[in-house]
């Protein structure tokens, strides 16, 4: 009898170890899938540690310049894919020379290249009226996610990707703002 139930079962730790191969691979393969993404979370993470940086650094500028805050106001955004002002006249000049050379990446270079920046960063001050400035930096993100409210203008719609990018509709712009309060002292 023993010998008749070994006949039947011949080959059936095959189909375990084949089983058990294929378990394992999935779960590798989900694991490789996982750390791509949290590679993907931890850059993104880090640009918007460095945004916030630059955004308090210019909040601080205007703070201390709040004589001539209304200055301050971009047409357009500074940063990436523009010509740094260069000239040092005035404390604002200054201010957005070195603001607009952090933005493209200044603070670090590599090979002569400027790396120590978001990509693609932008940033913007606009004038909400009654010495009140939305500050914003805006920068490229790597997946798309909701797009920023459409009251945050600043680098809207330089972001999208071409062809079949999933980079739509402002998905890959992130922005940070703050809003500055400039008292009228008297």
């Amino acid at each position: 009898m023993n010998i008749r139930l070994r006949r039947f079962q011949g080959g059936t730790s095959l189909i375990e170890v084949l089983v058990s191969m294929i378990i394992l691979s999935v779960g590798l393969l989900s694991l490789v899938v996982l750390h791509g993404r949290l590679h993907v979370m931890q850059v993104e993470s880090y640009q918007r540690s460095q945004a916030l940086v630059m955004l308090n650094d210019m909040a601080s500028r205007i703070a201390l310049n709040r004589n001539d805050a209304g200055s301050y106001v971009t047409g357009s955004p500074l940063g990436v894919n523009m010509t740094c002002p260069t000239g040092t006249a005035t404390r604002q000049e200054a201010d957005f020379s070195e603001w607009c050379a952090g933005l493209q990446g200044a603070a670090e270079t590599t090979g002569g290249s400027q790396v120590g920046a978001m990509v693609g960063a932008r940033a913007c001050v606009e004038d909400l009226g009654g010495g009140t400035y939305l500050l914003t930096v805006a920068w490229q993100g790597f997946a798309p996610l909701s797009a920023p409210p459409a009251s945050v203008t600043c680098g809207s719609g330089l972001y999208d990707g071409t062809g079949d990018s999933p980079c739509v509709d402002d998905l890959c712009r992130r922005v940070v703002t703050t809003v500055l309060q400039i008292a009228t002292l008297t």
